[in-house]
C-alpha cells in the first residue's frame, strides 16, 4: 500500500472510531451531510431525537423529510453557506423541533468537509441543547427561565414584562440579551415559537383553524391568518393543503 493510501485508509478508519464515541454522549447530536444535504451518517441521540428507529431512518434522506419546510429551508441555506464559504460555523443557536413537534434551542456548529483536492464535498455537524438544566452555556443561563416558559406555555397571553420576570431581570436587561445571543426580540422569538407549532399542527392534522389559533397563543382566527400569511406568505388553509398530510400524499 502506497503511504498516501495508507495513511488516507488510517484516518477514515480513525473517523469512523471518533464517530463512535459520540454513542455514548447523550446530549451530543451529530451529523454528516453530503452536498445534496443528504444525511450519511447520525449518531443513536440524534435519530432518536427525530423520531427514527434506527439510524437507516435517516440516511438518504434531508431535513425536508423530518421538519417543517420554512424551518428545513432555513437549514439547508446555512449548509449551503458553509460549503461555499469553507469556513465552520460555531455555536449558532436553532430551535429544533423535536419528534413530539415541541422546539427547543441548540447551539449548532458545522464544518466543511473537504476531499484530497481540497475541495469541499459536505459538512458534519453537531447539535448542543441549551435549554435543559446542566447543560445549558453560561452565556445563556440568565435567559433559560424565559425560553423555557416560552416553550411551556406559548398558547397563554404572555408578556415581554411576565417573561422579564420569570428570568429575574428588567425588560430592558431581557431584551438586550436577547438581542445579543438570539438577534430577536423577545416578542419574535415568541413569534417564532407559536408559528413553529401553528405550522406542525397544521401539517400533522385536520384540527379547526380557530382551535389551532388558540391552542399556539393568537387572540383568534382572523388575527393568527393575518400573522401566519405575513409570516409563510400563504393562509393557513393554503399552507395545509400544500404541506399537510393529505397534500403531501397527493405529491406522491
Amino acid at each position: 500500500m502506497e503511504p498516501f493510501d495508507r495513511a488516507a485508509t488510517l484516518a477514515r478508519i480513525a473517523a469512523t472510531q471518533v464517530f463512535a464515541l459520540f454513542e455514548h454522549l447523550p446530549e451530543v447530536y451529530l451529523f454528516v451531510k453530503d452536498a445534496q444535504h443528504r444525511f450519511v451518517q447520525v449518531n443513536a441521540a440524534l435519530w432518536r431525537l427525530y423520531g427514527c428507529a434506527d439510524a437507516a431512518g435517516m440516511i438518504g434522506r434531508t431535513d425536508f423529510d423530518f421538519q417543517p419546510p420554512t424551518l428545513a429551508g432555513q437549514y439547508v441555506d446555512e449548509d449551503r453557506g458553509v460549503m461555499a464559504r469553507g469556513v465552520p460555523l460555531v455555536d449558532r443557536p436553532w430551535l429544533v423541533p423535536g419528534a413530539d413537534g415541541l422546539p427547543l434551542w441548540y447551539l449548532s456548529s458545522k464544518h466543511p468537509l473537504r476531499d484530497a483536492r481540497g475541495a469541499v464535498f459536505g459538512i458534519c455537524g453537531v447539535l448542543r441543547p441549551c435549554g435543559e438544566a446542566g447543560t445549558i452555556p453560561d452565556q445563556y443561563r440568565r435567559l433559560a427561565p424565559a425560553l423555557t416558559a416560552v416553550l411551556q406555555r406559548y398558547g397563554e397571553p404572555l408578556s415581554v414584562a411576565e417573561l422579564a420576570r420569570c428570568a429575574r431581570l428588567s425588560v430592558s436587561q431581557l431584551q438586550r440579551e436577547f438581542a445579543r445571543l438570539l438577534h430577536l426580540t423577545p416578542s419574535a422569538y415568541l413569534l417564532r415559537v407559536r408559528m413553529l407549532m401553528a405550522r406542525r399542527l397544521l401539517e400533522q392534522g385536520a384540527a379547526a383553524i380557530g382551535s389551532i389559533a388558540l391552542d399556539t397563543g393568537f387572540y383568534d382566527q382572523s388575527h393568527f391568518t393575518r400573522t401566519f400569511r405575513a409570516v409563510t406568505g400563504m393562509r393557513p388553509l393554503e399552507y395545509r393543503r400544500r404541506f399537510g398530510v393529505e397534500g403531501r400524499g397527493a405529491a406522491r
